[in-house]
């Protein structure tokens, strides 16, 4: 899928290349030796607003992940594992860090850790593995970043894109890093830059081009972000091309777009559910609501279709290295940063609400020899997966992590989990809008307050028992009140705590 420029276009675009275009490579970092080879590797693979609740692995009425069903026959599989937040910036800043939002204070989007944690991630943890990451998502590309220093090969977000700088690292693959923030100011005119028009003209043009070649494979339109087009098959090509070679041991993060909106499948899968007859259950619209029922229930099918494209890469990921021979001395996790959510009348998730399409994502873990399946139903958070993954490859604790060490690696401990949406408030002041969730056991209590929608009422608070009610559509509040208070005191505690060193 190579875009080649004429002669004359060439030579037009010779004259004006700015400086930063033919400097000499200087940021790259230089790998490690390959020492003490014997120790496991890691790879973490997230899929973007991959919702547990739209999986047949978890019980979803359309088989929307075949190869994940079957392949997990030999994993791990965790029932009930909770996001820390309901979008992308907390959500993965609790998986890389370890704790929960509340107390890394990344609320926002493009938001940071704050100054404490930035030298406390998995990669500052793995210290001693030849550590690598990678995201199409620029909320995760900022957090990336902020860990960078304990990064050897942070790839750049625009080496998996069809469309953002690939001419650049095509015509200055040795000089990729200069070069790359020159292309961007010249070609994206970003960084308060203005420089040729012509060359902006050049890149749209390469860029129509490229996008309208593969039209035809995806109905929907190419996969993107904004004007940011990709192939998920690039990034499963990558992986699949450079692991074997990278020093080991290694630690890697991979954190794909997809299934993130918009759901944009491949041809292959197109339609699959569109007459399938199947109507999921009937709630109630939520006060927070902001499409149609009918537009949803359309949305939900153009996402089932999408994971189903997500999973065929996957299933081709999975195969190579298997075949590569890499999965006898690599733990291989499945996750995801959030959910996604298509009812009562909310579509996606930035949202208020922390419903279990949005919070409830799926976590499997693939063993070296596993070869048996065991299902995991203790409540679990993105929290424990940084604790879990040192204990597991013998590295010492992170003393700063709120997580537990996962079953069956270590008893199941008694204790709460929280999730935070807190989109709105300051970081540096107490929370003063948001969502907060606490699950204990069966049960799982919600508080929003500070939302205008609130009216006079000033909050809400919901309780459900999951096992009985999965669906969320009994709200036992105000009927078990001794319960509500005694978790409701529990929640209001946490925050007062997590909120004290930003008081006044």
């Amino acid at each position: 899928m190579k875009q080649s420029l004429s002669r004359r276009e060439f030579l037009k675009l010779a004259t004006v290349l700015p400086l930063g275009l033919l400097l000499p490579r200087t940021l790259t970092k230089s790998l490690p030796p390959d020492q003490g080879a014997t120790r496991p590797n890691v790879i973490i693979i997230v899929f973007d607003a991959l919702s547990a609740h739209n999986l047949s692995l978890y019980g979803y009425q359309r088989e929307t992940m075949p190869n994940l069903s079957r392949l997990a026959e030999r994993a791990l599989i965790y029932h009930n594992h909770f996001a820390g937040g309901n979008f992308t910036t907390p959500a993965t800043a609790s998986l890389l860090t370890g704790v929960y939002p509340w107390t890394h204070r990344a609320f926002r989007f493009y938001g940071k850790v704050q100054e404490k944690l930035a030298q406390k991630s998995l990669f500052h943890a793995f210290e001693g593995y030849h550590r690598f990451a990678y995201s199409h998502n620029p909320l995760v590309v900022t957090l990336l970043e902020q860990f960078s220093s304990a990064i050897e090969q942070l790839i750049p977000q625009s080496r998996l894109m069809l469309t953002n700088d690939s001419l650049i690292q095509t015509l200055f693959k040795n000089d990729e890093d200069i070069a790359t923030v020159g292309w961007t100011r010249t070609i994206k005119r970003e960084d308060e830059f203005s420089y040729s028009l012509f060359l902006s003209h050049i890149y749209k043009r390469l860029k129509q081009k490229k996008v309208e070649k593969l039209q035809p494979e995806f109905p929907r339109g190419v996969p993107h972000y904004s004007d940011n087009y990709f192939l998920l098959e690039d990034g499963i090509d990558w992986l699949r091309d450079n692991l074997p070679l990278l020093p080991q041991p290694f630690c890697g993060y991979f954190h794909f777009y997809p299934p993130h909106a918009p759901y944009n499948t491949h041809r292959e899968f197109y339609g699959r559910f569109e007459d399938d007859g199947w109507q999921p259950p009937e709630k109630p619209i939520d006060l927070f609501a902001n499409r149609t029922a009918e537009r949803t229930l359309d949305m939900r099918t153009q996402y089932d279709e999408f994971l189903l494209y997500v999973d065929r890469e996957f299933g081709r990921l999975f195969a190579a290295l298997e075949t590569s021979g890499l999965l006898d001395n690599t733990w291989l996790i499945v996750t995801s940063d959030h959910g996604e959510m298509f009812e009562r009348g909310i579509r996606g998730h930035l949202t208020p609400v922390l419903y279990q399409p949005v919070i409830h994502i799926p976590l499997l873990i693939f063993e070296p020899g596993r070869t048996s399946r065991l299902d995991i139903r203790t409540p679990t958070s993105a929290i424990d997966l940084l604790p879990t993954l040192l204990y597991l490859t013998g590295q010492p604790a992170a003393s700063w992590t709120e997580g537990h060490i996962l079953p069956p690696f270590a008893d199941p401990a008694e204790r709460n989990l929280y999730a935070v949406q807190a989109r709105y408030s300051e970081p540096l002041r107490p929370l003063s809008e948001a969502t907060l969730m606490l699950v204990q056991g069966d049960h799982k209590l919600v508080r929003f307050f500070g939302y205008k929608e609130l009216g006079s009422s000033r909050e809400r608070i919901e309780l459900y028992n999951l096992r009985r009610d999965p669906e969320e559509l009994d709200n036992l509040y105000p009927k078990e009140k001794e319960l509500s208070r005694l978790l409701l005191a529990e929640l209001q505690t946490a925050q007062e705590k997590a909120d004290a060193p930003y008081r006044l």
